[in-house]
């Protein structure tokens, strides 16, 4: 569960951004509204990007609603929704999510709470029968919420183990102080052991009513027949007298400057700002001064070519009466912290001075409009947009943020940047890096502790849950993408979808570092990658930057490469692409300087706790001189040139390497015509480099420790080395073994043993990392340093389990509809869709692989699964790291 950027120009994007607007709109049947007769406002949208339908249903009581001295009142009882109501127990809500494709979560925010459920669209009566049961009622029970407090406080210690966050929490007590507002939902232990059931189901029972909460549908559904589903479900449930609401009274912010430490290998500074919330006409305007602040062609920005600052930016988090904002900058350990608070000052005092120009305001603009368009390429992503629109931010639409943003001005924006942007009533801050110890040598796991597992109990199901899940069957995949391969051996993938006004670019070309890097040269691959942003050889890095802009592009370039635009532009933003992508400009000056950044970063990167413990973890696995070893230093980029960058790259930039999705509003004859005009010429030379690492032994067992002081809650990886190749027939036996052990929260075993049994993580994650010639296979978990070892044991008992007892056929059906039905779902949204076409082309497998794969689980057995967990895993092996506090 979830807690928690010339005056003729000007007008012609004005017209642009307006045109695309006006020429995009949800159609009238597309949309379907209603209100029950007890208050509950439905949303229902049809998205028939896949067979795949998202509910949310957002109450629209948050933090803010918290009882005095009980800020995580609203977050605890978004955990207990999971712990069941009357006539949906835990076990089968989780069950059943599980079994639709186990995507199933929330997040409590300070004026709402969300619950989102993805799932095929013939579950769609499964989901709301969910919803409309946890709106009735729910348990809260005394034991429950026993069993559910120390899941939650892992998720406190987690969370304040991150200092960015806790530079946050400080930022909302510094500008809201004496209201709601002053703290997020996360909530505190103490007052979590204050709490009872009966708080819970006090609050559960004030604020969760249908008339106040609205539901949103979005997907492959026929509207009409949804809303009267709907009705049938959720029109019973009775209205509620809801409580008065505390009000917002806003208090001057009083300037103050924080230090504070971080765990990350740099610094960042910071100005922040209380800016206008959601219900302020200043809203839309501070969107695009957001925006500008974070263009590539602002003053900001330029601190990072100047060698200011490792990275800028400008981020919003807004509320409904007020939001905050925040300038940040990022130094390598060890440098000026101050020089850099005072260059950002300069900024800031020189945006209001000079104002933004017309050129970057409508720029602005044009991405927020292009932005608008490309959220439709999710089915979930257009749900939680309707849902952000609806419940958080009060409009009647999305449309409504884009219709105020067509309305800002030049003068606007200047005047929001001016009446905001108060360094005199601003929180400074600094986050100085703080370095670590050396990983140590640590005890092992799971110690001589009583271990609490087994196998879990068959769950029976509701009737309407049986008819919804109906019979497990392998899915058909809805696309079928036209495949051709260039003369030069660019591989090109087409896939028309018409569900937007968008088309989308993503290559990606096969390359590995840690093979093709010459010889003390590590890092010269992270230097070429920066300088892709200096343009082209043909344009330079701001008149490119604009050239994007005037279409409205989003574009990146590199081994991993795109660009997002709308069909008028497609030509143009490939062409944009490829002379990036084939011709970067790689100039003198920016290399200096690029050099003399990364040089000065990576000294801090290397005494950072996340490189310690990744690079101690990677050293446990593999044998001394293996490849994935091999790191840079402060020397080795020093000594880098500007020709060692060139050579790098036509080495590994080769079309016979590459492969190319274009995804969108597009026919796919276009397509082909446009991206062999632009990367047909293209020429590969010499022999293709091997990119695959090579094969390693099994790994020793061995337990380390890596100080973090930043952190209260221990992160902990357990991992071991496969022979194992991804070409294998063991990898699918393995990989579905894997979905009993892990993936879909209370209903797989190592949730159950790990999290609703005994509370010791908030979450935990397991994952087999096949190769062509190696595998890894890890488990992670966070928790209190003196749970790790009964935690880790219980990760190793559940192993030895899994080798040693015959998975049950309740536990393997499970596991087969998990993996079966989350392919619709990973074809519910664009990005997912041409990622997955990427990730099987460049690991030469067949574009519907998982398809293919569904086949071979659906024929797998509970001893074929025995059989491949009893000869590739080696659970007294598993090497340990742990970051954090030592374990006790």
């Amino acid at each position: 569960m979830k807690n928690y950027t010339s005056k003729i120009l000007f007008f012609l994007l004005l017209v642009a951004a307006a045109v695309l607007i006006q020429s995009t709109p949800a159609r009238a049947e597309e949309v379907v509204r209603a209100k029950l007769d007890n208050g509950l406002r439905v949303v229902i949208v049809r998205n028939p990007l896949a067979p795949v339908v998202t509910t949310v249903v957002n109450y629209l009581a948050g933090s803010d609603e918290a009882p005095a001295g009980f800020p995580g009142m609203a977050h605890a009882q978004e955990h207990m929704m999971f712990r069941g109501s009357p006539g949906l127990t835990a076990a089968q809500l989780a069950r059943i999510t599980a079994e639709m494709g186990g995507d199933f979560d929330a997040d409590t925010q300070q004026n709402v709470t969300q619950y989102f459920l993805t799932m095929p669209a013939e579950g769609l009566d499964a989901a709301l029968h969910i919803e409309a049961l946890r709106m009735k009622g729910v348990l809260d029970s005394e034991k429950l919420w026993s069993e559910e407090r120390g899941a939650i406080e892992q998720e406190v210690a987690q969370d304040l183990s991150n200092p960015e966050y806790i530079f946050y929490t400080r930022l909302l007590a510094a500008l809201f102080a004496g209201t709601p507002y002053e703290h997020d939902a996360l909530g505190t232990r103490p007052s979590f052991n204050k709490t009872t059931g009966a708080m819970l189901k006090q609050f559960y029972d004030n604020w969760y009513a249908p008339n106040n909460a609205i539901l949103i549908v979005c997907g492959d559904v026929d509207p009409s027949a949804t809303l009267q589903k709907v009705k049938e479900m959720f029109g019973d449930i009775q209205a509620k007298r809801l409580p008065a609401r505390a009000g917002i009274k806003l208090k001057p912010v009083q300037p103050a400057m924080l230090n504070m430490k971080t765990d990350r290998p740099y610094g960042i500074v910071s100005f922040a700002f209380r800016m206008p919330g959601y219900d302020s006409p200043d809203y839309a305007a501070s969107v695009v001064l957001a925006d500008i602040m974070n263009s590539q062609r602002s003053d900001l920005y330029s601190l990072v070519l100047e060698g200011k600052a490792l990275f800028t930016g400008f981020e919003l988090n807004t509320l409904p009466a007020a939001g905050l904002g925040y300038v940040a900058a990022a130094f390598p350990s060890g440098a000026d912290s101050k020089a850099l608070l005072a260059e950002v000052r300069k900024v800031i005092v020189n945006e209001i001075r000079n104002g933004a120009s017309g050129d970057l305001v409508a720029a602005a603009k044009l991405r927020e409009v292009t932005k608008a368009e490309f959220e439709k390429n999710s089915i979930s992503g257009l749900a939680m947009s309707w849902s952000q629109a609806l419940a958080v931010e009060g409009r009647h639409s999305p449309d409504d943020d884009i219709r105020a943003i067509q309305k800002v001005t030049v003068e606007d924006v200047n005047r929001v940047a001016a009446k905001y942007l108060d360094i005199g009533h601003s929180i400074q801050a600094i986050l100085t890096p703080e370095v670590s110890g050396n990983p140590v040598s640590s005890k092992g796991f799971g110690g001589g502790e009583k271990l609490t597992t087994g196998q879990p109990a068959n769950v029976k199901l509701p009737e309407w849950a049986n008819e919804a899940m109906g019979h497990l069957a392998v899915p058909s995949s809805t696309f079928h993408p036209v495949v051709s391969v260039l003369p030069n051996g660019l591989t090109l993938i087409v896939q028309p979808i018409s569900i937007s006004n968008t088309v989308s670019v993503y290559g990606y070309i096969k390359n590995n570092p840690e093979m093709q890097t010459p010889k003390g040269q590590d890092g010269v691959n992270d230097i070429l990658s920066q300088l892709f942003s200096y343009g082209s050889v043909s344009t330079g890095r701001v008149a490119f930057q604009k050239a994007l802009d005037d279409i409205g592009a989003s574009e990146s370039a590199g081994t991993d490469f795109s660009v997002k635009v709308t069909p008028d532009h497609f030509d143009r933003a490939v062409q944009l692409l490829s002379e990036n992508e084939l011709h970067p400009a790689l100039p003198k000056s920016a290399f200096d300087v690029v050099r003399a950044q990364t040089a000065a970063a990576i000294a801090g990167e290397l005494k950072s706790p996340n490189y310690l413990s990744a690079q101690a973890l990677k050293a446990s696995l593999f044998p001394k001189g293996d490849p994935s070893l091999r790191h840079a230093t402060e020397k080795t980029i020093s000594a880098l040139t500007l020709d060692d960058v060139r050579r790098y790259y036509s080495k590994v930039f080769r079309p016979d390497m590459t492969t190319i999705v274009v995804i969108g509003n597009i026919a796919p004859e276009e397509a082909s015509k446009v991206i062999k005009k632009y990367f047909g010429s293209w020429m590969a030379h010499g022999p293709r480099p091997v990119t695959d690492l090579p094969e390693v032994p099994n790994n020793k067992p061995s337990s380390l420790t890596v100080p973090d002081a930043s952190r209260v809650q221990d992160v902990v990886v357990m991992a071991q080395t496969l022979t194992l190749k991804r070409t294998d027939p063991d990898f699918y036996a393995l990989e579905l073994g894997n979905n009993v052990l892990g993936g879909a929260f209370y209903a797989t075993k190592l949730y159950q043993d790990l999290r609703e049994n005994s509370g010791l993580v908030y979450f935990v994650d397991s994952h087999l990392d096949a190769g062509r010639q190696r595998s890894v296979y890890s488990v992670v978990f966070a928790c209190d340093p003196d749970k790790v070892s009964k935690a880790a044991g219980i990760v190793r008992h559940d192993l030895e389990d899994m080798r040693n007892v015959t998975v049950s056929e309740d536990q393997l059906n499970q596991a087969k509809a998990l993996l079966l039905r989350k392919i619709p779902l990973s074809e519910s949204g664009v990005d997912q869709i041409a990622k997955g076409f990427i990730y099987y082309a460049a690991h030469d497998l067949p574009l519907d692989e998982p398809v293919r794969a569904a086949e071979r689980y659906i024929r797998l057995t509970g001893p074929d699964v025995k059989k491949a967990f009893s000869r590739w895993m080696r659970p007294e092996d598993m090497v340990q790291v742990i970051r954090g506090p030592a374990s006790q």
